[in-house]
């Protein structure tokens, strides 16, 4: 195979393991309503001053 095609491949790869770890992470994370809540009140005030 050329050098490029070699390259596109592991890339491709790469970035398909990337996304299959971010989206593990994000359907495996353990969160509370109240942590949810407690950081989204924090943005509510600081975007309401």
């Amino acid at each position: 195979m050329k050098f490029e095609t070699v390259m596109l491949h592991s890339l491709f790869a790469a970035c398909l393991l990337v996304c299959a770890l971010t989206l593990g992470a994000m359907l495996t994370a353990k969160t509370t309503v109240s942590n949810v809540a407690a950081s989204q009140a924090a943005v509510a005030v600081v975007a309401s001053n």
